[in-house]
């Protein structure tokens, strides 16, 4: 006997459960270009522009961490250093007052702290360069 199908019941189909549109291709593409940036920022000194790319990186990174995790902490941690060193100008007050910031060279070192930890949080979610799994055998 062949029961005909019920067009008024709702199918679940385990293929209908997913994207038609896979996004990961595009957070990569999207990932690179801020990387780029950044790396642009940080070589020409331009210390606010690269935090501001860094925290762009974290909004792509950090959707997939929960809040008030142990990576959500260490972000926060990270960025309170950083704004507790003032200003990310490079140099501070105005006309003849204005001097090199002072802080520059600890600042320099916070935001490369920030990145390598976004790079190898990135690497850790399997959206970089490097993806180790404690449940994959090791072939070397």
């Amino acid at each position: 006997m062949v029961w005909k199908k019920d067009f008024n019941q709702p199918t679940i189909n385990e293929e209908e459960k997913s994207s038609k549109i896979n996004a990961a291709g595009m957070i990569n593409s999207t990932l690179e270009g801020l990387w780029s940036e950044s790396y642009t920022s940080m070589s020409q000194g331009d210390y606010n522009r690269w935090n501001i790319k860094l925290d762009s990186i974290w909004c792509i990174l950090g959707g997939d961490c929960k809040e008030g995790d142990d990576t959500d902490k260490e972000m926060k941690k990270i960025n309170l250093e950083i704004y507790e060193k003032g200003s990310l100008k490079s140099k501070t007050g105005k006309g003849f007052s204005e001097k090199l910031n002072p802080n520059n060279p600890i600042q320099y070192q916070l935001l490369l702290k920030k990145s390598l930890f976004l790079r190898r949080l990135q690497n850790k979610q399997g959206k970089g360069t490097a993806y180790t799994s404690d449940d994959e055998d090791d072939f070397d």
